[in-house]
């Protein structure tokens, strides 16, 4: 379907986004590969109207060509650019790091304003064919990672929260939940569509201090039980 006739063009994001894929095809014509929708108005079950964030991928055929990323708000709707060399962008897109629960859909899930060669199913289908060769072991890898992460953020949450600094202790708190969030989505091969859908879908948007304290504390039990421990030697930390 051409985007010009989905009803989905209702929506003032819609809208701005064509907006800005007609401005940056007209003053870059030579570098541009693929434009794209991604996010959760890319998955065409979003209701946010004239709010919210679009997000826009604009793939160059060079990197460092085409626009700067940025984001600006335009006419009341917020626009967040993501500018990528194509090679670049597959490399990022065939990698299993730490943050592939809130990355992957952006290989997986996008709609398509300028994409002329089919570079878009290519990014696809390359991620999706990166996850059938993918070992547990890089899965379990990357979680070890991110779990580190979300206990030195809850660590320092537990002792924000002692010495009564309740603002910073929630926001290290958030960090944590989030960390925790990753870890669950790396050890279950599980990608979420933001940083909120990670928290709600993992159940862990309203823990508290000691229910996220039980979940990181269960997830070093998975690890160690996957040999992939969180604890160590000296040795085990130079011989990584």
């Amino acid at each position: 379907m051409e985007l010009g006739t989905d009803p989905h063009l209702a929506d003032p994001r819609w809208r701005v986004a064509e907006r800005v894929n007609a401005a940056v095809l007209r003053r870059f014509p030579a570098d541009i590969l693929a434009v794209a929708v991604h996010g959760p108005l890319a998955h065409g079950d979003d209701d946010g109207g004239g709010d919210g964030e679009v997000g826009l991928l604009l793939a160059t055929y060079r990197p460092g060509n085409g626009p700067a990323p940025a984001t600006r708000r335009v006419d009341g709707v917020l626009v967040d650019l993501t500018v990528a060399g194509a090679d670049d962008y597959l490399r990022q897109a065939r990698t299993i790091t730490a943050l592939w629960p809130l990355a992957a859909d952006r290989y997986v899930t996008t709609r398509a304003l300028h994409d002329p060669t089919g570079w878009l199913p290519a990014l696809r289908d390359e991620h999706l064919a990166r996850l059938a060769r993918a070992r547990p072991a890089e899965f379990s890898t990357a979680a070890r990672q991110a779990w580190y992460r979300g206990s030195a953020a809850h660590a320092r949450a537990a002792r924000l929260a002692e010495w009564y600094e309740t603002d910073q202790a929630l926001l290290m708190l958030g960090e944590a939940r989030l960390a925790a969030a990753t870890v669950n989505g790396l050890l279950s091969r599980t990608y979420f569509r933001d940083p909120g859908d990670a928290v709600r879908r993992t159940g862990l948007a309203g823990a508290d201090m000691t229910e996220v304290g039980a979940v990181l504390a269960r997830q070093a039990e998975e690890l160690a039980a996957r040999g992939r421990p969180v604890d160590g030697t000296v040795d085990d930390l130079l011989d990584a």
